[in-house]
This record gives C-alpha cells, sequence and structure tokens, in this order.
C-alpha cells in the first residue's frame, strides 16, 4: 500500500502552525518572567533617575520652550496652567489613570469649568480600558471625546480607522502648551523618565489647531464644533508634524528620515520603543557610514518586554553598522526624542515603530534651534550617565536561545 506524500500546501500549514504556536508560547513565558521580577522587585523607596532640571529658552519670535525630564516637576506646572486658566482648555490624553494624580488633574480639570472655562477633554478608549468607567466620567459642561475601541460598522476593516489616538497635548488659552511622551498618573510622576516640552508664544496655535482639528474630524454629530482661530504668524523654527490616519498622513516619518540623511556630525535620539522601518534603519546605517557618530538610548527592560525582543532584533546590523547602543538601566524611559548636530530637536508623541509612525494619531514638534538642541543633548547625557553601552562582543555572546527567540519573533514587528 502506498503512502500518500503530504502536500506542498500541509507541510506551509503546519510550518505556519508551528512558528505561530511558538511565538505565542515565547510572549506568554517574556510577559509571566516580567510579572514575576517586577514583584521581586518591590518598592523602589526614594531611589530616582538623574534629571536634568527644567530651563526657559528663548526660541524662534517670542517663544519660550522649556523641556521637563521629570514627572512631578511637569505635572505640578500644568496644574498650575490649569488653574490659571481664563478662557479654554484643551486636554488630550492616551492614558490618564484613576490615581492621585489622575484625580487631581480631574478635579482641575472640573474647578476650571465650574468658573466659566471652556473645557474639552480628549482620551483613548483602549488605552484606559483598565480605569473604571466613572472615572472618565465628567461632569457638564466640559466637553468629552471619547476615542472608540474600535471602528463601528464597515469602518472597522479601514486602515484609516486602525490607529490609536496616542497624542498627549494640553493647551491652555492659546497663551501655554504642553506636548510629549507623558502621560497622566502617578507612576508617571517619579518612576518614569521621559521628556514633554511646554512652549510659550505664538507657536503655541501648531498644537491648539491639533487639537481643534482632530475634535473636529472625530465629534460626535451632536456635539459642539470647535471654531479654527487661524494664525497670522508663520515660525520657520518650530514646525508641528501630525500623523493623521484618517486621512493618510504621515509626515513624523519623514521627518525623521530628511532630519537623518541631513545628519554631518552627530545623531541622538532616545526611543522607548525602537522598531524601525527599512528606510529609518538604512539611513542610520548610511549616516555612520559617512562618519556620523549615531546614538541610540532605549530601556534595558521596557513595559512592553515583547517589544524589547522585537527591537533587539535589530541591534547585530547596528552594532555592525558602527551605530551605539546605550541601554537604561532599573527604569522604564519613554521619552520620544532626537537631536542631530546641534541644531535639530524633535521632541513629541511618537515612537519609531509602525504603530507610532504609520498608525496612530500622533504629534511632534520639530525645531531649528541652536540652544534648545544642545540643551536636548545635555539631557542625553545626563541618561547616558545612568545607561551601559552594548558592546559588540556581549551582545555577540548572548545565549543561544536568546538569539532563536528573537528569530522566531521578527515576523511580528509589522504589527508594533
Amino acid at each position: 500500500m502506498r503512502m500518500r506524500r503530504p502536500s506542498t500546501r500541509g507541510i506551509l500549514k503546519r510550518a505556519l502552525f508551528t512558528m505561530l504556536s511558538a511565538q505565542f508560547l515565547i510572549v506568554v513565558a517574556l510577559m509571566v518572567t516580567t510579572k514575576v521580577r517586577k514583584m521581586m522587585r518591590g518598592s523602589r523607596g526614594n531611589d530616582t533617575f538623574p534629571v536634568t532640571p527644567p530651563a526657559p529658552l528663548e526660541v524662534g519670535a517670542g517663544n519660550t520652550a522649556t523641556v521637563y525630564t521629570y514627572g512631578s516637576d511637569l505635572f505640578e506646572d500644568m496644574l498650575a496652567a490649569i488653574g490659571n486658566a481664563r478662557d479654554r482648555i484643551l486636554f488630550e490624553t492616551y492614558i490618564i489613570k484613576a490615581d492621585e494624580m489622575g484625580r487631581r488633574f480631574k478635579q482641575a480639570l472640573i474647578d476650571a469649568a465650574e468658573r466659566g472655562v471652556d473645557v474639552y477633554v480628549i482620551y483613548d478608549g483602549f488605552a484606559n480600558l483598565v480605569v473604571t468607567p466613572s472615572f472618565l466620567t465628567f461632569p457638564a459642561p466640559i466637553h468629552v471625546l471619547r476615542y472608540p475601541v474600535f471602528a463601528t460598522g464597515w469602518r472597522f476593516f479601514s486602515p484609516r480607522q486602525m490607529g490609536r489616538d496616542h497624542r498627549k497635548v494640553l493647551v491652555v488659552d492659546d497663551e501655554v502648551g504642553y506636548v510629549g511622551g507623558y502621560n497622566v498618573g502617578s507612576l508617571y510622576a517619579s518612576e518614569w523618565r521621559d521628556t514633554h516640552l511646554k512652549i510659550e508664544g505664538p507657536s503655541v496655535w501648531d498644537l491648539d489647531n491639533a487639537f481643534v482639528d482632530f475634535w473636529n474630524l472625530r465629534r460626535r454629530k451632536r456635539a459642539r464644533m470647535l471654531k479654527e482661530r487661524g494664525d497670522a504668524s508663520w515660525e520657520p523654527q518650530i514646525r508641528a508634524h501630525r500623523n493623521v490616519p484618517r486621512q493618510l498622513l504621515f509626515p513624523i516619518r519623514g521627518m525623521y528620515i530628511e532630519a537623518i540623511d541631513r545628519a554631518r556630525d552627530h545623531i541622538y535620539i532616545t526611543a522607548a520603543y525602537f522598531i524601525p522601518d527599512r528606510d529609518i534603519l538604512d539611513g542610520l546605517l548610511a549616516a555612520a557610514a559617512r562618519g556620523v557618530r549615531v546614538r541610540i538610548l532605549v530601556p534595558e527592560i521596557s513595559n512592553h518586554v515583547v517589544a524589547d525582543w522585537l527591537s533587539r532584533g535589530f541591534y547585530s546590523q547596528l552594532l555592525d553598522g558602527g551605530v551605539e547602543i546605550l541601554l537604561y538601566q532599573d527604569w522604564m524611559v519613554h521619552a520620544k526624542t532626537a537631536t542631530i548636530d546641534g541644531r535639530w530637536t524633535t521632541i513629541g508623541t511618537a515612537n519609531i515603530d509602525r504603530l507610532s509612525l504609520t498608525g496612530n494619531y500622533e504629534i511632534n514638534l520639530e525645531i531649528l534651534d541652536d540652544a534648545l538642541a544642545q540643551h536636548l543633548e545635555t539631557v542625553f547625557e545626563t541618561d547616558a550617565s545612568n545607561a551601559r553601552v552594548l558592546t559588540r562582543t556581549e551582545w555577540s555572546s548572548r545565549p543561544l536561545v536568546a538569539k532563536a527567540c528573537e528569530w522566531i519573533l521578527a515576523p511580528l514587528r509589522p504589527l508594533l
């Protein structure tokens, strides 16, 4: 009796099933290991990471920029701005925790509305699924837009509806604006190293307009429409780049590629999750090949362990190409910043991964200013003092099982 040879389709199905099963098991193992590690680590007490004190800098025509690298400093300043609001508050966040800090922000917004300030709030529904729904209920007359967890109807399958609202923006009275990586919560106040930028002056309009456009694009039919106020000034040194999935606009990726191609001396990037696409990776390697010092600072262990392992899949190419990798120790670094040649800076909400660069609603400011770029270099060096440099020898000697896990997980990169 002749035995039937397995078909090519059958072999492919079994190979795919084996790969998916292996990926699932690795992801579960990584998540469990991370959970156990956090439980064993316990409280950090009064320990903290090195920070760079905020310092206001004049940027462009009539603008003042202040960089915040410690959450408590930022949150107190934001709460003071909300407390002094006279006309309008535009508050947008990816996450707002129902903890002490989150309650302070919520109460500050309620207090502002009660004294006659127009208050608008946007938050992402998916990112706040674990937050008690009652906490995310704001009393009238506060206007609230909850970015939905899923698009409704046939739009669910549209690539225009796949992204999250990952932006973190606060604008008060069109006079002061904040943008950066910080979500709102007690954890972020003292246990995460992040970066936010405060702008005072004419360029606040860019953040104001970004909020207004998003509100009007996503608001419910019966919700109030925000008026666009327009602006007579054009500030060439400060530009806002906004990813708008619904319109298939993703300029932040292009901003990075162009800036990297211009580099002549050095590139310093701080990234919470570094999973570059082919063009950004090639741009960094090309820069290093022409003599540019490329330094990338990432958390050694982030809050998303799968993202860590996907990022590690690029380390061999980067190290072989002369790129320096700095691993931030003991704490989560969540910043999304870069500075090039002491002239160019970007600070915003977009990570260097597919979700941020070609999926989510994001906003980054691009600033051409020597003083601000040099300040960001100081921030980078301060962070580097709490990081270790990954050597090629160390990376080559990692266990074989780690190399196998990186290879198995590599197909997941397009998802993140």
